[in-house]
């Protein structure tokens, strides 16, 4: 009788919770503070996009104040994506469980924690380490703002909502390289974490009070066979293996039986263990962190395949084209942030143009022209590279890059999701976001390891009189061409080191070029896959 009572007292307080957060959620849909709990949402995202851009143009200050190498260098920009990336679709799972806006707080608390440690590091190892912890806050607070944004808002709001979300995605990664400049340039390197202390604790206070808790329909059901604790940690394992080899392959060896040789192979194999895995818990109905089943959808497949090279070939630029900026041309880190700002310009002009196009186009044409003025704009830029250049050269192969970008950028999630079934759409935006930041990963891991690959090349072939810095140009990633020019070093020293320096970029450029080249042939692809299944439609129709 007791346990009856217990159990009747239980259903009532689990009907009665569902009913209250559901009220709460139908009177935040009337109120006119709904805009400000989206501003809250938006900023919090701004934040963690902007940290992901921030760092690039900083990345030369830092390597010479630290003493840091081009591996380091590469680890500070790719450890905060990899973390993200294998974090994100378990982030997504907890937040539907456990409440959005508590994963919310959750990520601002752990990313103001990362920040902290970041601002005060004084080598190496604590700024990994902090990045670490910057990517676990990160992956907690993007899909907890989408969740809430798609909860929280209705009809023409919730496209309204969803519209600024985008907007502030995008200007937020646009803005990064500016704010890094001038916060670098004034405040030294350690500002562009300590700006986020302030604003993650404002956000703190402001999404208790304005945002409420929503959570999934099944949160607290006791269906969900739980976490896939061993998809997360194969995954993560797999991509850190991968990211590894790539870095130190360029640094060491990827011969045989070298250590980087072995983390590929490794890496490798642990993603397809971890592709069995997540196939195996499918079948049997359990919970998932990957449904593999979506890339049974060949848009699916060759959409996200496209979505990753535009990532591997923007964060392989951005990752190099500040180092050449900064050492070997000798901008100050404003003027490198102005310079890549120009990408942004163009990215913002086209992002508001493509909805407008892609009813005039198809969204794939869209994608496809936009592919199409990346690979031109980089190709440009990276066939143009020589001491000497022009700024307004390269302020002219940003804006087309940047004009592609925006164009791709706006499109290529819906052609991604055009067939996917309604039930896999909130999974399938979470893979590709995933996926794009795997992309982000390795494009930085790419562009250091090309650029590596490139002085390694050009060292070889330097004159004698300054061949012994040439080891020096390659660990310091051209930062100590810094330190020459402010010791009023004669040309004839300089000279060889920053054409050096140049040739190596323009390499990894190339390395750029390629894998937007890639993405653009797959766009071409997808379209193929849309018109054949337009066509088939029709027919059926008739």
């Amino acid at each position: 009788m007791k346990a009856q009572k217990s159990a009747t007292g239980a259903t009532a307080a689990s009907g009665a919770a569902p009913a209250s957060r559901d009220k709460a959620i139908e009177e935040f849909a009337q109120s006119p503070t709904r805009w400000w709990g989206l501003v809250v949402l938006a900023l919090g995202l701004g934040m963690i996009v902007l940290d992901g851009t921030i760092v690039g143009v900083s990345l030369p200050t830092i390597i010479t104040e630290l003493k840091l190498d081009i591996v380091g260098a590469q680890w500070i920009t790719t450890i905060y994506s990899v973390v993200f990336a294998a974090l994100l679709l378990t982030a997504g799972r907890a937040g539907d469980r456990f409440g959005r806006r508590t994963l919310f707080l959750i990520g601002l608390v752990v990313f103001t924690v990362g920040s902290v440690v970041a601002a005060l590091s004084t080598a190496l190892a604590p700024l990994v380490i902090a990045r670490v912890i910057q990517g676990i806050g990160g992956a907690c607070i993007l899909p907890s703002t989408l969740s809430s944004v798609n909860a929280l808002f209705r009809d023409k709001d919730r496209a309204t909502a969803f519209g600024i979300w985008g907007a502030v995605m995008a200007g937020a990664a646009a803005v990064g390289p500016l704010l890094g400049g001038v916060l670098t340039e004034y405040a030294g390197w350690e500002a562009i974490f300590w700006v986020n202390v302030p604003i993650a604790l404002i956000l703190i206070v402001l999404a208790l009070r304005l945002v409420p808790n929503t959570s999934g329909e099944s949160a607290g059901s006791g269906e969900e066979s739980g976490f896939d604790i061993l998809g997360l940690v194969l995954s993560s394992i797999g991509f850190g293996a991968l990211v590894y080899g790539i870095i130190e392959g360029a640094k060491i060896s990827f011969d045989f039986p070298s250590t980087p040789f072995f983390s590929l192979i490794v890496g490798l194999v642990v993603l397809v263990l971890f592709i069995v895995w997540e196939n195996y818990r499918r079948r049997n109905a359990d919970q998932v962190l990957l449904d593999i089943s979506m890339f049974s959808y060949a848009t699916f497949s060759w959409g996200n395949t496209t979505a990753m090279l535009v990532a591997v070939g923007e964060f392989a630029l951005v990752f190099v084209l500040p180092l050449y900026l900064v050492s070997a041309v000798g901008l100050s880190t404003i003027a490198t942030g102005l310079v890549l700002a120009a990408m942004a310009l163009g990215a913002f002009f086209s992002g508001a143009m493509a909805r407008h196009l892609a009813a005039w186009i198809t969204p794939a044409g869209v994608v496809i022209l936009g592919l199409a003025l990346e690979v031109f704009g980089s190709l440009q830029l990276a066939a143009e590279e020589h001491v000497g250049l022009p700024l307004w050269l390269v302020v002219v192969a940003l804006v087309i890059y940047g004009l592609g970008l925006g164009l791709a950028s706006a499109q290529l999630t819906s052609l991604v999701l055009g067939d996917i079934p309604v039930r896999l759409s909130g999974q399938a935006s979470a893979t590709q976001s995933t996926i794009r930041q795997v992309g982000s990963a390795l494009g930085a891991a790419l562009g250091g390891m090309a650029l590596t690959v490139g002085l390694n090349r050009e060292i070889a072939d330097l004159p004698a009189s300054v061949a012994k810095m040439g080891e020096g140009l390659k660990d310091s990633a051209g930062s100590i061409l810094i330190g020459l020019r402010a010791q009023g070093t004669p040309s004839m020293v300089i000279d060889p080191l920053t054409n050096a320096f140049a040739h190596a970029t323009q390499f990894a450029l190339y390395s750029a070029v390629g894998a937007l080249a890639i993405g653009f042939l797959c766009s071409l692809k997808v379209m193929q896959l849309r018109r054949g299944a337009r066509n088939t439609s029709e027919n059926e129709v008739k």
